[in-house]
């Protein structure tokens, strides 16, 4: 049987979904799916303001990938870092709270980038592992990611991956293979107001 080609977007701070989640549901389909991975850190997010934060996730996610055997079901494909392009959407929206409407705007970007991939590439699918955290709105994810299948003309693939228990999973899954976890999403603005909360 022909493998089909599966567009997914994967976070450093969320790859143990990838281990949960899209093992149970996805990865479990990789003898019939081929999974790529694009790293524009992580999900195409320009927003880490740091290059070394950037080059930091991005070693991690592919330590990960390297340590979990997934054969050669799952492709990394590896992006530049565009800060610039997070900061064009943010401009005029710096004062918005965390979850407000910047926010909204970065998942657009995020998601936007990887629906062209998918076009581009001739994909079946395209999804993101934003959903398994709770600080993400999975309603937006699926509103954008929605939206943009039909632009381009490649399903979106529905998941809220925090359901569950997903998100209590990635947690016990990232201290059992040591991943390096932050409690910002990598821009500033999230740098600024995880800073506050401790």
């Amino acid at each position: 049987m022909e493998r089909r080609p599966f567009c997914f977007t994967a976070a450093v701070r969320h790859a143990a979904v990838m281990c949960w989640n899209i093992c149970r549901n996805i990865l479990r389909l990789r003898f019939f799916i081929t999974i790529r991975i694009f790293f524009r850190n992580p999900n195409y997010n320009p927003n880490i303001s740091e290059q070394a934060e950037y080059d930091k996730r991005k070693q991690e996610l592919i330590r990960y990938i390297h340590t979990v055997s997934y054969g050669n079901t799952v492709q990394w494909i590896d992006c530049d870092h565009e800060p610039e392009k997070f900061e064009a959407v943010a401009t005029g929206y710096e004062k918005e709270p965390e979850r407000g409407k910047r926010c909204y705007r970065c998942y657009h970007l995020r998601l936007s980038y990887t629906a062209a991939g998918a076009e581009k590439g001739r994909y079946d699918y395209f999804c993101t592992t934003l959903s398994i955290s709770p600080h993400k709105n999975a309603d937006w994810l699926m509103e954008i990611g929605e939206t943009l299948a039909k632009e381009c003309g490649v399903a979106y693939l529905p998941s809220d991956f925090k359901k569950k228990n997903g998100y209590k999973r990635s947690i016990e899954l990232s201290k059992e293979y040591g991943l390096y976890r932050q409690n910002f999403c990598g821009c500033i603005y999230s740098r600024m107001a995880a800073a506050k909360e401790q």
